[in-house]
């Protein structure tokens, strides 16, 4: 019997109407005669809800307490799911993280998955042929003993980690949308809907701004080789559209040379004037932002062979922009840079795609497209599958659209 994963999102589970709505996506594939496992996440605007309290009770609270609190919006989802099914005359039962169990790492706030148990589900498939409605987003910590979530968009995560668990013949991930876009169809109207998109190319436009599927999804998804599709839950329960297939690139017969154009708003620029040049000045910088926590992305460095000194830029997320400056003052005279200079009006802009391996020069059009538009560039950098730039914020959109037309991703 086929097995198969379906998760649904915060906005697919508002409320109970549209929590009738993605029954009916599981009674529907469950006639077509396959076992059926169910990742929810919560309510839209519960989370946030949750964390509020947390916030307002006590300001750097305890983060194993604060995720007995947040966890708790999944419970409530998966438990009304399953009390629907069990009205539409569906065998289901609800379960959380921890009775699986579906364990995980010691960070609370943002654990990562270590094991998932598949017995539980399995015997309900084969004992009772019962669909397990399972509460995403969290698992059960194995040092403490306690609930721990996986970070915000973690529920894609729990769907992925128990399709490779069960053996599933494939994910679903539904959402608002009825697919992975060649960029965001609200700046470029034209942008389409891909059929097929390779692990690495997800993975890619994932990490780099595309806000369709958490991060660690698509590595689980990409390590365990489980074929994931993005579909949309508002489609019609009786016809839905199949969406996009996340898969091995070898599964794709024809690629283009540029998937996708993504972009991150969530950017900051930083600069050191003047910093002595000598080695371990890069550690200096680094070590103390690594230790903090503070991911650093782009970095350009320029030395000057007549005076001994460097200026060093990198970029760091938004959110951390006045933590990152805070800890790089603390050892300025460890560093021994002579000024800093920081700006938040900045965007990455992503060109994505597998093809670039074998076409030389795809970098470079982008470069004297955006010089033609008069589109500065502060940073650049480069890998094998995609290369991105930092722009001042005002051109994102001109930038966006000038990629996606110089590629030919308008067409159809």
């Amino acid at each position: 019997m086929p097995r198969l994963v379906m998760k649904f999102g915060g906005t697919s589970v508002a409320n109970i109407e549209r929590i009738r709505n993605v029954a009916r996506h599981v009674e529907r594939e469950r006639a077509a005669g396959a076992d059926i496992a169910v990742v929810v996440s919560a309510m839209a605007g519960k989370t946030n809800e949750l964390v509020g309290w947390c916030d307002e009770a006590a300001k750097n609270c305890d983060r194993r307490e604060y995720d007995a609190v947040i966890s708790s919006g999944e419970q409530v989802t998966a438990g009304l799911l399953a009390i629907v099914l069990q009205g539409m005359g569906i065998p289901a039962r609800s379960w959380q993280g921890w009775q699986i169990p579906i364990l995980t790492s010691n960070a609370h706030g943002t654990a990562r998955i270590e094991h998932v148990a598949d017995a539980a589900i399995l015997e309900g498939f084969s004992k009772r042929g019962e669909v397990a409605v399972i509460a995403g987003f969290q698992g059960l910590c194995k040092e403490t003993g306690r609930i721990a979530t996986l970070g915000r968009g973690g529920s894609d995560t729990s769907a992925v980690a128990v399709a490779a668990a069960v053996g599933a013949d494939r994910c679903d991930i539904y959402t608002d949308v009825d697919g992975v876009y060649t960029t965001d169809p609200r700046i470029v109207p034209k942008a389409r809907r891909l059929d097929r998109v390779a692990f690495e190319e997800m993975l890619e436009m994932a990490s780099l701004g595309a806000k369709v599927l958490h991060v660690r999804s698509v590595e689980f998804a990409m390590i365990h080789k489980v074929k994931t599709f993005v579909r949309s839950s508002f489609d019609d329960p009786a016809n839905p559209r199949q969406g996009t297939l996340i898969c091995d690139e070898e599964d794709i017969v024809e690629s283009q040379i540029v998937t996708g154009i993504a972009f991150s708003r969530d950017e900051a620029q930083i600069t050191l004037r003047q910093v002595a040049d000598h080695p371990g000045v890069a550690a200096a910088i680094f070590m103390p932002l690594a230790e903090a926590g503070v991911n650093v992305d782009m970095i350009i460095q320029v030395a000057s062979e007549d005076s001994g000194t460097t200026d060093m830029t990198f970029t760091v997320s938004a959110a951390d922009f006045d933590r990152t400056r805070a800890i790089l003052e603390k050892v300025k005279s460890q560093i021994g840079f002579e000024s800093l200079h920081g700006a938040t009006d900045v965007v990455k802009i992503s060109a994505i795609g597998v093809g670039m391996r074998s076409h030389p020069g795809v970098a470079a059009r982008a470069f004297k497209a955006l010089a033609e538009k008069g589109i500065n560039i502060r940073a650049i950098t480069t890998s094998e599958i995609k290369f991105s730039v930092l722009i001042e914020a005002a051109y994102t959109e001109l930038a966006v659209r000038t990629l996606h037309s110089l590629y030919g991703l308008d067409k159809a």
